[in-house]
């Protein structure tokens, strides 16, 4: 039992204090305090308590028993009954530790007084130990002065330790005031002095840091936070404050001492707000003022008061689209006249609309009525039983009904007009019904009646209150009555016209029906032509309210409450325009010239028109479009640095560019360039430029693209010394002094053609002025015109020798050995110079050199040696050994590829055309904003050692990738380059470094929170190096030299850096990973922790009982790391109930963007990267929302990707920057209804639009981008896009955007969007029709004719129709934009062999699998609904994909295949069953029954392209699968496929384990009687095959009778029949098994029997048994397609085991096809060879043997 209690006693101590071996791994410490549950709901201050209760553990066990007893008394008094989720776990393990460690002590009663003496005794000794205010009094001192003292370390050190000493004073002293309210007043009096009270009180005030605040510390005093400081926040504060016009506060309103009572206090009391609600729009509203008042310049005084223009700006913004609703309806705002307005009128409204959220009119025009009363009340509409909540009362009943409308959604798959969504709600509230509602709300109304049933006509009527009035009957006659009754009119005028006819065209009959007919045509083709001008449709907008302009937008079917006034601004009209009559002009003369010889207009125009004209103009768009750009590319100067090379060329450029680009205006600047001081001017911008570019390089080598000597020679040097030149970075000058040392000891001609020769390099010209600066005699020689004369070149070797020995003493640290040596080399040095160097006459100085040889003599020559301290000298006298020692050129430095390209993009964009940057104190504030599930945070140890199937561990795989930069990591963490990863596993510190390194080469959480936080470190450097360089302050940063070191510990720059930039992860489910202990959790935690402004925004689930029922609560928090490394919780605002009512990313978007700061707000996928080179450029992107980009402000800024996972860039709306208050005041960035918005970035791009938005695309600035590279991770990611692309097509907003853009962009908005899935899927429906007709030309016999009149009239039109390969065609042309984007980039030789590359990496390959795997998806959604979100996973593809896996995967897609084609008049569908097998036998077909008079040259020719596809479809998946073949993995592959394949389902198994239950399972999407039918329809096409085969067998004889095909039939129902026999259950007969054998053996024997006499005795051939197989494959197969669509029909019949059976038979067939010519490949060791360079071409270039790693003999064995 003793070991027992000494075991336990160290589980509670480790349980307590957190000393868990994990922590040292990057698992944050969180003992006991972080168990908290979250349904208690002042956990927080328990989580406070209990980690005080660790911390002082140590020092007093009893102070801490003490601590924890009061914890466990906050939990009991909070939830006694332990009713709520993991309380009664909680409270059982703290009295756990209590009993076991802490509270030895006897039983009875406690005795309160006794603990606060104790505590009181012990908050004196930890003051006393800790020096607080000694350590306050150091911490001003150093405040005042460390900005340019370089303190700046030892500051936030001592700030660090004062906030954690206070924090855990301010618990002793709250809980001391908790305990004394347990005794009697006079006894609490006794034990605490009043002495003593005033100093906890002190104390407790100056920690700020336990008020949890998010940027600008609001609720509490604050001494090291310098944002309170700045005077537009000090102004936007004092704007809300409470003033005289606004009714009294009641007295038991209470307001923090730290601030006075403002206008949200009002409104909290009033409403009901929830306080944490308030507290954040507070914040929000603070930080938009402030934000919008830096830009109109700085505040002056000791109170400054924020200017009317940013007031106005602010409620603008803010309530633009309220007005615009007001507009709409038509209504008056709550306000009469705008102008009238006063500015705290203005902020009302404003802090008013944040706090709700939403719809502001009727709570604007109830608070008017309250602000008339002296003293205010709760308003009316959100009381009830006396409790004021927003919340309950308002938003509650909404929720509701939404939340019931989506559970009637069937998870999705119920039509989208079967139950109302986020916009039906919308639309609503834009008509004037939504105030039939009530306020406050009418519960009662039919509105908020929850849908029992899915009649469209029952939402009718509930959205018109039951009323079945004029608007109700019309809207119902919407559903179907309405077409009749319009066909039925229709009816009788034909028959009038027919009437009208017969009576004579004199009649007055007809006169007047032609006159009605005219005239009503003439109407709407007038209005029709003028809606298609865009002055006149905005002309239209303007005049809404006129009646006649209503009548015309009805005729025009045209109202909309979005989309008004979309029209663009004459000169973009016209140009756009001129673009599209380019495209349509070019391909209707490519028609007319090249691709027909009739040349007819008309006849072209038929012929092609609709179908192929539309896949022609996309083809001609991609083209054109391509070519645009291509030369808008090289306008803007995109691609001119595309080589390291050019970076070393254009580098004195850069500062020049940079200054003009990037960096503020600077007075000195303007000075030098008026009066054309050029080099005071390039040693000016050098100095400016240097900090920048150093910051950079020192990135790329803490981020391991760079070694340490490259990092030395990237460096610049400061340029702020005394030296008139420029000195450029050691990677410029490296070898030149050599260079010129040479061609100046071979140069026999004269100084001015040595110069001439030196010169040429212009870097070398630098090298050697930089040089020859440091002796004067050497000028003075210069200058006189006879260097040549005094200089003996050929000692120079001597020279450098011995100036290189006193350079390389004098740079390091002084010691007694070191000055010695510089003396002597010192003296050598002169001598050499001296002696032998110089040839100057000496005669004249005789008398000096005796003294000077005496000195040396006695050892006095330069022994007053004044070593060198300054830091600049120091500088100098180590750039010099490095001029002079480094031999080698730095031609190709960096050598990473990865820092080559981003310095190359870098330099490239200082040449490009973007916005002036503005002082960082001006510029836009913005946040960003990245929404997080539970991918890969950080990778963990195991994952790291995690070896595949082939022993082959993701750090090996990393390690071989990325072999220099594992060295630079080694080096940076002072290892030695052999290390093993076994010896770092050893320390805490270097393991967290290795997971680091690791997780920042993939798509990890931790790789874009570390790019996106560059954003912050840009803003710090850029405000420290602004408030350094300003005018008054420039000499310091002369002398000092600090501009690119202590930046990140400026307390200024970090405070500026933090109102400018926020950064927001919404992690939907962190609160559940943190309760469930999961590594996520922790890694996230640990990301706070490194990063101080990073937040985590998710949905806390609260579940407890409430009057003996369960209840479930959701909390929307906002956490942030305090200084214990502890989520400090900061807003938790309660949500109406589950938030997850639509799409799970959309959603976990929209609950967290409250939290969002800024201006604008740049959306962030969590597989993304930034770098901070890119970052300084933000502010000049931010500046485009107010450059002139059309009539409309932009709204949404586009912003390129580098796809770092190395394949194409596809921009799909990520990593846009969005204009913030623009879109939160118009319905938010992400679109959530179910299904139907589950690709949601895409629709806000047409929010925006349809708001009159604009859309823009900027090509200088990046971030870095992951993509799936494994083809299935390709193929799902493609299949969600492609389906949410379906979806779009049936979605209102791609309806009403087509309906009011003007036929020009609109045909661009076409070709753009879901005109690119179209024409894929009419790609592939053009080939399937071109081989379907040949297929039928080739049966019927009717294309030899056809050919042979052909010939004979020497047409040659029909050939050139039948010989189109369309595929090929659109192949090369879609490739075009491919290679004039490479050739912009990179150049014409590097874009023709990265193409040639490509071609020998099978992207062909790919490119025509993809076009199978976009209609798939596209078609089927189309046809049955129902796009879902498929997880990709964003792994390194290291891993071989079974066989089974991929046919799973591919088997719907490509070779059972549904899509629908769709036209605007014409709906054809057509379900492409047995897809890439079909094509192979429409083929085979047609070779072997079609008619080619060019033999087999011609059939080659003519089908070479769908062969092509055929071969795609079948075995893409395999040839980009690693190891695809291997002949140990081929045996395997099997082996799994047939046991999936013969694995029977049954109730739990999935498609992953079993045949049956994926086959059930992809039937799923046919579920309505609609789909049943088009799928019947479709699988009839399959019987074409049998009838026509059947008639060119030798048995029909020439037959054509109808008897025959009857006969194939029998005997298809024969072999239906044996199938029946042979597919007997042997379970079920288990006492018949003999017998069976039996029959199934004589029915086997009975039909070879049959077959053979047939053969003999009858016309029956042994081609025509291949042939009969030729025909019956399809008809079975159609035969399944039909019974699968009416799967309910054939359960009912029995039939469907055996339908089950045939389509498994069929699936084995389907797959020996594809895998017997894997097998036959993979005997072939070459084939797996060339697989693997084919797969790892990248890898192979950076060095990673692939080989090894795939030949599966565990290569880290050793490891």
């Amino acid at each position: 039992m003793a070991r027992a209690a000494a075991n336990w006693e160290r589980l509670v101590r480790a349980a307590l204090r957190g000393e868990r071996l994990a922590g040292a791994f990057g698992v944050p410490v969180t003992g006991i305090a972080g168990n908290v549950p979250s349904s208690l709901g002042n956990n927080v201050h328990i989580e406070e308590v209990l980690r005080a209760a660790d911390e002082i553990q140590d020092e007093d066990p009893t102070v801490a028993r003490i601590l924890c007893e009061h914890a466990y008394t906050l939990a009991q008094n909070l939830d006694p009954n332990s009713e709520g989720r993991g309380v009664l776990q909680f409270k059982t393990g703290l009295m756990s530790v209590i009993r076991q460690k802490l509270a030895k002590r006897e039983a009875g009663a406690i005795d309160r007084s006794q603990d606060v003496a104790k505590l009181q005794e012990f908050y004196k000794l930890y003051r006393e130990k800790h020096k607080v205010d000694e350590l306050r009094e150091d911490e001003m001192k150093l405040r005042e002065s460390a900005v340019f003292s370089g303190n700046l370390g030892e500051l936030e050190r001592k700030t660090l330790k004062r906030k954690k000493i206070l924090a855990t004073l301010k618990v002793l002293w709250s809980v001391i005031e908790e305990i004394t309210r347990e005794i009697s007043p006079d006894d609490a009096d006794k034990l605490i002095s009043e002495e003593m009270k005033r100093v906890m009180q002190k104390d407790a005030e100056m920690t700020e840091d336990v008020v949890a605040y998010n940027i600008i510390p609001l609720d509490a005093l604050s001494t090291t936070n310098a944002i309170v400081n700045f005077p537009e926040v000090r102004a936007a504060i004092s704007a809300l404050q409470y003033h005289r016009d606004l009714p009294r506060l009641p007295a038991t309103f209470s307001v923090p001492d730290a601030r006075n009572s403002d206008m949200l206090d009002l409104l909290h009391f009033v409403f009901g707000f929830q306080k944490d609600n308030v507290t954040n729009q507070r914040e929000h509203i603070v930080h938009l003022l402030a934000n919008e008042q830096s830009r109109l310049g700085k505040l002056s005084g000791n109170e400054p008061k924020i200017d009317e223009g940013a007031v106005h700006v602010v409620f603008s913004k803010s309530l633009d689209n309220y007005i615009k609703w007001c507009n709409y309806l038509p209504l008056r705002p709550v306000w009469n006249n705008t102008e009238s307005l006063t500015k705290e009128k203005k902020l009302l409204y404003v802090c008013l609309y944040y706090l709700i959220w939403g719809e502001a009119a009727n709570l604007a025009r109830e608070l008017e009525e309250i602000m008339r009363k002296q003293t205010a009340e709760p308003a009316e509409s959100c009381s009830s039983n006396g409790v004021v909540s927003f919340l309950d009362e308002v938003i509650s009943p909404m929720y509701e009904i939404i939340a019931a409308e989506a559970a009637n959604s069937n998870n999705g798959r119920a039509p989208h007009s079967a139950w109302r969504n986020y916009d039906d709600f919308n639309e609503f509230f834009w008509s004037l019904k939504c105030f039939q509602l009530g306020w406050p709300w009418k519960i009662s109304n039919p509105f908020f009646s929850k849908p029992s049933r899915k009649e469209k006509g029952l939402m009718i009527i509930a959205f018109n209150d039951r009323k079945f009035d004029t608007n109700t009957v019309l809207e119902l006659l919407s559903l179907g009555p309405t077409y009749v009754i319009m066909k039925f009119i229709e009816s009788i005028l034909d028959i009038l016209m027919i009437k009208a006819i017969q009576d004579g065209t004199n009649s007055a009959t007809f006169k007047i029906y032609v006159f009605v007919i005219g005239a009503y045509v003439g109407a709407k083709i007038v209005i029709s032509l003028l809606m298609s001008v865009p002055c006149c449709h905005g002309l239209t907008d303007t005049c809404y309210r006129w009646s006649v302009v209503r009548l015309a937008k009805w005729m025009h079917q045209e109202h909309n409450y979005v989309g008004r006034d979309m029209h663009e601004r004459p000169y973009d009209y016209i140009k756009y325009v001129a673009f599209w009559l380019a495209i349509l002009g070019a391909k209707f003369s490519f028609t007319y010239f090249l691709q027909e010889n009739n040349h007819n207009a008309l006849t072209i125009l038929s012929l092609w028109a609709p179908v192929i004209y539309l896949l022609d103009i996309h083809v001609f768009y991609t083209v054109m479009s391509a070519i645009c750009g291509f030369l808008l590319g090289a306008r803007d100067r995109l691609g001119e640095i595309r080589s390291v090379e050019a970076v070393h060329r254009f580098f004195e450029k850069f500062p020049e560019a940079f200054m003009d680009k990037l960096h503020v205006s600077v007075p000195k600047r303007k000075q030098l360039l008026s009066s054309s001081q050029h080099s005071e001017l390039n040693k000016f911008d050098a100095s400016r430029f240097a900090p920048f570019w150093n910051e950079i390089v020192r990135n790329m080598r803490e981020e391991d693209y760079i070694n340490n000597t490259e990092l030395d020679l990237l460096l610049m040097p400061k340029n702020n010394g005394a030296l008139p030149i420029v000195q450029w970075p050691l990677f410029l000058l490296a070898s030149k002094v050599f260079l010129a040392k040479d061609i100046a000891i071979d140069c026999k001609d004269s100084q001015d053609e040595l110069w001439l020769r030196i010169s040429k390099d212009e870097y070398m010209q630098y090298a050697v002025v930089e040089v020859e600066l440091i002796y004067g005699g050497v000028r003075d020689s210069i200058s006189k015109r006879n260097i040549q004369s005094d200089l003996h070149f050929s000692k120079l070797p001597n020279v450098m020798a011995k100036l290189v020995a006193v350079a390389g003493i004098l740079k390091e640290t002084e010691s007694t050995d070191l000055r010695k040596g510089a003396i002597n080399a010192i003296q050598d040095l002169y001598e050499v110079v001296h002696h032998e160097v110089l040839s100057v006459d000496m005669s004249g100085n005789i008398d000096n050199w005796t003294r000077i040889k005496r000195a040396r003599a006695e050892g006095r020559l330069f022994n007053n040696l004044k070593w060198p301290t300054d830091p600049g000298l120091r500088d100098l006298i180590k750039r010099l050994y490095s001029l002079l020692t480094i031999k080698e050129s730095a031609a190709n430095v960096p050598k990473n590829l990865e820092a080559r390209r981003r310095l190359e993009f870098f330099t490239n964009s200082l040449f490009m055309q973007m916005p002036v940057a503005r002082p960082v104190s001006e510029m836009l504030s913005f946040s960003v904003f990245t929404p997080y599930y539970s991918e890969t945070v950080l990778y963990s140890k195991d994952e790291l050692q995690k070896r595949n199937e082939d022993g082959i561990s993701t750090l090996f795989y990393l390690q071989k990738i990325y072999p220099d930069e594992w060295k630079n990591f080694l080096a940076r963490i002072n290892r030695d380059e052999n290390t093993t990863e076994t010896e770092l596993f050893g320390s805490p510190n270097d393991m967290m470094e290795l997971r680091l390194w690791a997780s920042y080469r993939g798509q990890t959480l931790a790789r874009t929170v570390r790019g996106m936080m560059y954003y912050r470190k840009a803003l710090m450097l850029q405000s420290y190096l602004e408030k350094l360089q300003s005018e008054d302050i420039e000499s310091p940063l002369a002398t000092t030299g600090l501009a690119d070191i202590h930046f990140e510990l400026s307390p200024e720059a970090r405070a500026q850096a933090d109102l400018k930039f926020t950064y927001v992860i919404t992690c939907q489910i962190y609160g559940v990973q943190k309760g469930e202990g999961k590594p996520e959790a922790a890694d996230i935690a640990l990301l706070m922790q490194r990063n101080e402004a990073l937040r985590v925004a998710y949905v806390d689930i609260v579940e407890s009982v409430k009057n003996g029922k369960p209840s479930t609560e959701y909390y929307s928090k906002l956490v942030k790391a305090d200084i214990h490394g502890k989520d400090k919780e900061i807003y938790s605002i309660k949500l109406p109930g589950n938030f997850k009512l639509g799409e799970g990313k959309p959603e976990n978007q929209n609950h967290a963007v409250i939290f969002t700061r800024g201006n604008a707000v740049q959306t962030i996928d969590m597989n993304q990267d930034n770098y901070f080179e890119e970052a300084l450029k933000m502010r000049n992107l931010l500046e485009e929302f107010y450059q002139d980009h059309g009539k409309h402000k932009p709204s949404i800024l586009g912003v390129r990707e580098h796809v770092f996972t190395g394949r194409v860039r596809m921009h799909y709306g990520h990593p846009d920057v969005f204009d913030r208050i623009f879109h939160i005041t118009r319905g938010g960035i992400s679109k959530a209804s179910r299904v139907i918005n589950i690709s949601e970035d895409i629709y806000a791009g047409f929010n925006s639009t349809l708001r009159l938005g604009n859309i823009t695309h900027h090509e200088y600035i990046q971030v870095g981008k992951g993509r799936d590279v494994g083809l299935n991770q390709i193929a799902l990611f493609e299949g969600k896009v492609a389906g949410g692309n379906g979806e779009q097509v049936l979605s209102r907003d791609i309806y009403r955007l087509g309906q009011l853009f003007d036929f020009f962009r609109m045909l661009s908005f076409y070709v753009t969007t879901v005109g690119f899935y179209f024409c894929t899927m009419l790609t592939v429906w053009t080939v399937y029709i071109f081989l379907y007709g040949k297929t039928y030309l080739a049966l019927s016999g009717v294309g030899e004719s056809i050919q042979n009149r052909a010939d004979i009239l020497k047409n040659v039109a029909l050939n050139t129709a039948l010989n189109t390969q369309f595929l090929f065609q659109i192949g090369v042309f879609t490739a075009i934009p491919m290679i004039l984007g490479f050739i912009l980039e990179y150049g014409v030789l590097t874009a023709f062999v990265s193409f040639i590359t490509m071609q020998f990496q099978l992207c062909s390959v790919f490119f025509t699998f993809s076009l199978g795997t976009r209609t798939h998806y596209f078609g089927r959604t189309i046809l049955h609904g129902g796009a879902k979100y498929k997880a990709t996973g964003r792994g390194f593809v290291v891993r071989h994909i079974k066989f089974a896996e991929n046919y799973r995967l591919y088997s719907r897609s490509h070779f059972v295949k549904g899509f629908v084609f769709s036209d605007f008049t014409l709906k054809i569908s057509m379900t492409l069953v047995f897809h890439r097998l079909e094509v192979a036998l429409l083929l085979v077909i047609f070779l072997a029954y079609g008619f080619n008079n060019g033999g087999a040259v011609g059939y080659i020719l003519l089908s070479i392209s769908s062969w092509f596809m055929a071969i795609s479809w079948l075995f893409a998946p395999y040839i980009f699968n690693p190891s695809g073949f291997e002949w140990q993995k081929v045996v395997e592959d099997f082996r799994d496929w047939t046991n999936w394949l013969f694995y029977r389902g049954g109730i739990g198994v999935k498609g992953e384990e079993s045949w049956e239950a994926w086959w059930d399972e992809e039937l799923a999407h046919i579920h309505n009687i609609g789909g049943r039918i088009l799928e019947t329809v479709l699988s009839l096409r399959f019987f074409i095959f049998q009838y026509g085969v059947v008639y060119h067998m030798d048995a029909s004889e020439s037959s054509r009778a109808l008897l025959i095909y009857w006969i194939s039939w029998a005997v298809l129902g024969g072999l239906f029949v044996l199938l029946l026999v042979f597919g007997l259950n042997p379970k079920a007969m288990v006492h018949f098994q003999l017998f069976l054998r039996l029959i199934k053996s004589i029915a086997l024997l009975m039909v070879l029997a049959g077959l053979v006499v047939a053969v003999v005795f009858t016309s029956l051939s042994v081609a025509d048994v291949f042939a009969s197989i030729l025909a019956f494959v399809p008809t079975g197969w159609g035969v399944i397609s039909i019974a699968v669509a009416w799967k309910p029909i054939v359960k009912k019949l029995g039939l469907w085991k055996t339908v089950r059976s045939l389509a498994r038979l069929y699936d084995a067939g389907t797959g020996m096809i594809i895998f017997v010519p894997i097998a036959i490949c993979s005997w072939f060791p070459f084939i797996s060879t060339f697989q693997t360079r084919l797969l790892y071409n990248q890898a192979f270039s950076r060095g990673l043997e692939i080989s090894l790693i795939l030949a599966g003999n565990n290569p880290n064995a050793g490891v």
